[in-house]
Parts: C-alpha cells; structure tokens; sequence
C-alpha cells in the first residue's frame, strides 16, 4: 500500500531547510504531499500561488511530490490527499514543544500521526523568518 506523507507550512519563502526535510520524507514514504497555508492574519511576501507555483517547478522532476494550497484545518487536509502521516521539521526545542503539542491535538482529532524530523544541523539556523529579515 503506498503511503502518503504530508508536509505543511507557509514556505514564504520556501529555503534548503524545507527541502531538506521533502528529501528525507521521500526515503521514508512513496508520496510527499507539500501543504501551502493560507492563513488571512499573516502578511506574506509571495501570494500563496506563487509559493505554490515556485516549490512545484523546483521538484518538476520529482513525480512523488506534489503541492497545494489549503486554508482549513491541517487534518482536513490530511484525509482528503490520504496522507497516513503528517510530516514536521524542527530546528530546536522550542519548535520540538510547539510542534509535539500540535501533534498530540492532531492525533486526537483525526487519529493522524506525525513525525517530527529534527533539521539537519548545517540547516537548523536557517528560517523563513532570518531570510526575510535579510533582505
């Protein structure tokens, strides 16, 4: 049975360190699915198709990830890619605590899993955040 994973997060801008952990996921699971959030309080450099657009020409060789744009509930997305796990990159311990509380809620509503994939360490200082902050 392939298996689904499905990675999720504004990617503005989309760096090494998200496709580091796309690259790692596609040694664990047949399918990455790469989740755009769009949430309307955020002020966002590139338009969600834009960021959409950009990650899906960076792996228009890749057949095994796809990527979309979603504005509801990660778990709702979840179900309708038919992703068996959901997949998150942390770089320190304060995103190992947001993200493992996350992760306990979503297990919880959907009964769906996910892994938190630790950032390798040449990438953990790089954020969408420092990068914007750059330039």
């Amino acid at each position: 049975m392939p298996t689904t994973a499905l990675f999720v997060g504004s990617f503005d801008p989309f760096h090494r360190g998200h496709a580091d952990i796309i690259e790692r996921s596609l040694k664990l699971f047949d399918h990455v699915v790469v989740g755009i959030g769009i949430n309307p309080d955020k002020h966002y450099r590139q338009t969600a198709e834009e960021r959409r657009h950009a990650i899906a020409c960076h792996y228009a060789h890749e057949p095994r990830v796809s990527v979309v744009k979603y504005d509801d509930m990660t778990v709702d997305l979840a179900r309708r890619v038919g992703a068996t796990c959901i997949v998150k990159g942390v770089r320190n311990a304060a995103d190992y605590e947001y993200e493992s509380r996350q992760a306990s809620y979503n297990r919880q509503a959907s009964g769906i899993e996910t892994i938190l994939l630790p950032a390798t360490p040449e990438l953990a200082d790089i954020s969408s955040t420092k990068i914007k902050q750059q330039q």
